[in-house]
């Protein structure tokens, strides 16, 4: 096997290892979205003038109706810019990715058309 086609190998590894983690961390983002919108949702329910906590680290602290509201609407937010990212990310590795084996499978069949020495090369039409 050419060392080209070994890179072009070890280079798809490394996109698949990117893809699963971008995948990975697209879950996790959108499951702490889905709840978020659920709290948020359960909040509105809730009457403005109940005790309500929220965590800090490894404790609860007393916080306000309104406080509560807009760090969940905060949140909400910010996962939603997360997961739109990384939808973005996860296509452009996945066209990296299609490219790329693209590239491999012509190398491996021994670059049959568009090559320097392809159609069109030096020496065509002559």
């Amino acid at each position: 096997m050419p060392p080209e086609a070994q890179e072009k190998i070890e280079e798809l590894q490394d996109l698949q290892e990117t893809a699963q983690e971008v995948a990975q961390q697209k879950e996790q983002s959108q499951t702490a979205l889905n709840d978020s919108k659920t709290a948020l949702n359960a909040l509105e329910d809730i009457d403005e003038d109940a005790t309500m906590y929220r965590e800090v680290g490894d404790i609860l602290v007393e916080t306000d109706y309104d406080s509560a509201y807009d760090d969940l609407e905060e949140k909400v937010d910010s996962l939603e810019v997360r997961v739109e990212q990384l939808t973005k990310q996860e296509d452009r590795v996945q066209e990296q990715f299609e490219s790329l084996q693209e590239e491999l499978q012509e190398m491996l069949q021994g670059g049959a058309g568009g090559g320097p020495m392809g159609p069109g090369g030096p020496g065509a039409g002559a």
